[in-house]
């Protein structure tokens, strides 16, 4: 389901797969949901390993919505996730290496 040559990485919520993916309107949706700092910021905090559950979790939610997901923050907070934190973390990580990554690098 996911395409990651299309920037798109799987996440199964709930029992369901789903593809999400970084767009540019899921960007200025995450933008707005972090309230302080930038998205180089929120990179940075990945790639130093000092990122939050919060960034996990906007990061998430955004690239859901950006793969088509009609849910919110409160849906996501009460769904289960499989694979749990980790998971989520890793997929938080991945959307953000592929929305930034340049094409056949």
């Amino acid at each position: 389901m996911a395409n990651p040559w299309t920037g798109e990485v799987a996440l199964v919520v709930d029992g369901q797969r789903h593809a999400a993916k970084l767009t540019l309107g899921a960007l200025a949706e995450l933008e707005a949901a972090l309230e302080t700092g930038t998205l180089v910021e929120l990179v940075e905090r990945f790639e130093g390993g000092r990122f939050s559950t919060r960034d996990v979790l906007a990061l998430i939610v955004a690239g859901l919505r950006g793969g088509g997901w009609q849910g919110s923050a409160a849906d996501l907070m009460q769904a289960d996730i499989q694979g749990g934190p980790v998971e989520a973390a890793r997929v938080a990580a991945e959307l953000l290496a592929r929305a930034f990554a340049i094409p056949g690098n």
